[in-house]
């Protein structure tokens, strides 16, 4: 159609397109889900750690990453753009520092976790993380970006962002392989099994299947980056954003003061310290709590087997009903679930264990609304920006919105160590959870979850303002903001 001509030249994706968009996600969650999941453990159990330290440094590379994440925003805004595009360059060149520093962060040196080596053991922590995090900034926000330029049609970002959705979950899985395998059960100097307060035997993360482990996710990331690269393309050819004094001043005020971009980011943040908080305190809970490591590995597949169900039908339910309706009802689902889950604390955890897992799929069922069409949510937030204010700026939005996801993090990280320390959690080498202790794991594992997946819906009910009506206005708009952009040469196609 004419009224849609720019849309229409800016779009056309096939397999190749979307397949190869998800391999970046797929890529990056194969080291990300190492810290999501086992970083934690392994700073308290293997290095030991305590978990004031580990929750001050979570927060204190969050402090750097409020300066460090707009400079990779502006700079992927304003920088020169390469013959492959303006974002898809840095898919290359963060596939092998991203790697690197995924193993430093498991890397045990001699000596490293004994009393005597506690400060230094700390900076080596310190120092691997806060690189991982800037590599992984380097890969972000560019990724996020890229979809704004890949393709200009509603329907064809919905499915990118349901293909790097199941991308990310693929990405993950991984990581719960090496959960289930990097434990073995304590013995004692005479080689039988040490059996906890609770009558059960106790187990141990062991280090070398988790470097291991690490090592070989890590080869494969930097592979599937380098794959992924070649199968990507930029439609949309942006100009570089004018180095003007306060750009950067005047582009973030533009975010701050759009609603839709404000909530979905805060959205973010609270799914991914959800996720996060789940995925490192059920290694604890499991260990500690069920003594079933399995459980590692049943109850992700509990949370990521809805996508193979919801992938066929939710891009058309989310075109029919609105993407904000149905990750709304989602999400209100997910933290009742995790709400019974607390009401039943108390109940054998042999009988319980089985409850856990089905609860798991049902909040699976409504997180997944939400996190195969995030991507498309952000994306539609900074159209309209671009609608309303002519502003260009995807590379700073991009950093602002992962600021927020890293602000999850931090709030993840109080949530585990606040937790870990409310329980008064024994990390010293040998230790044994009392029954106490555990009964409070199991409330924080259950409450956490189902506070933030509340507050959430809340979010995208009350604050979050695209409807389906608005999104569908919002097409149009941003036809007449395209044939603008390339009338006045800020773009070429």
């Amino acid at each position: 159609m004419e009224s849609n001509r720019y849309i229409a030249r800016t779009s056309g994706l096939k397999l190749k397109d979307y397949l190869g968009y998800a391999l970046i996600d797929t890529a990056g969650c194969l080291i990300f889900s190492l810290v999501t999941t086992l970083l934690q453990k392994y700073y308290t159990d293997i290095l030991h750690l305590s978990p004031l330290f580990i929750m001050l440094m979570f927060i204190g590379a969050r402090i750097w990453d409020a300066i460090n994440d707009p400079i990779m925003g502006r700079i992927a805004d304003t920088a020169k753009p390469q013959k492959s595009g303006r974002y898809r360059p840095w898919v290359l060149y963060a596939a092998v520092p991203l790697a690197i520093c995924g193993i430093l962060m498991f890397v045990k040196l001699p000596g490293m976790g004994e009393p005597e080596t506690v400060l230094f053991t700390g900076i080596y922590a310190t120092v691997t993380y806060v690189a991982f995090g800037m590599v992984y900034t380097m890969l972000q926000i560019p990724y996020g970006s890229l979809a704004s330029v890949v393709t200009t049609d509603d329907r064809e970002r919905n499915k990118l962002s349901v293909f790097r959705s199941i991308g990310a979950a693929l990405g993950s899985i991984p990581v719960l392989v090496i959960a289930s395998f990097a434990y073995s059960k304590r013995l004692d100097a005479s080689g039988n099994v040490v059996l906890g307060e609770n009558g059960r035997a106790i187990t141990d993360m062991q280090y070398r299947p988790l470097i291991t482990g690490v090592i070989i996710m890590a080869v494969v990331s930097a592979a599937l980056l380098i794959l992924a690269y070649t199968m990507n393309r930029e439609r949309v050819k942006t100009k570089p954003q004018p180095k003007e004094k306060g750009a950067t001043k005047k582009a973030l005020a533009l975010l701050f003061k759009n609603r839709a971009f404000v909530a979905i980011s805060l959205v973010s943040m609270l799914l991914l310290s959800g996720q996060m908080f789940t995925q490192s305190f059920y290694t604890y809970l499991f260990d500690d709590y069920f003594h079933a490591n399995w459980m590692n590995l049943a109850t992700q597949a509990c949370t990521y087997s809805p996508m193979l169900i919801f992938m066929f039908f939710l891009p058309k339910m989310a075109r029919k009903i609105g993407k904000k309706e149905v990750t709304a009802v989602g999400l209100t689902l997910a933290a009742l679930s995790n709400l019974l889950l607390f009401f039943l604390r108390g109940t054998e955890p042999s009988k319980l264990m089985w409850i856990f897992l089905l609860m798991n799929f049902i909040s699976g069922c409504g997180l997944t609304t939400l996190v195969m069409q995030l991507w498309a949510m952000v994306t539609d937030s900074t159209d309209d920006i671009e609608v309303r204010t002519g502003s260009r700026d995807t590379g700073t939005a991009y950093s602002v919105f992962n600021f927020f996801r890293k602000l999850g993090q931090v709030l993840s990280a109080i949530c585990v160590n606040g937790a870990l320390l409310g329980m008064n959690y024994r990390y010293e080498k040998g230790a044994v959870q009392t029954p106490e202790n555990l009964r409070t794991m199991y409330d924080m594992a259950t409450l956490i979850p189902a506070v933030l997946f509340g507050i959430m819906a809340i979010l995208l009910f009350v604050v979050y303002p695209l409807s389906r009506k608005k999104v569908a206005e919002l097409q149009g708009q941003k036809e007449n903001a395209l044939r603008s952009s390339y009338e006045n040469k800020t773009i070429d196609i």
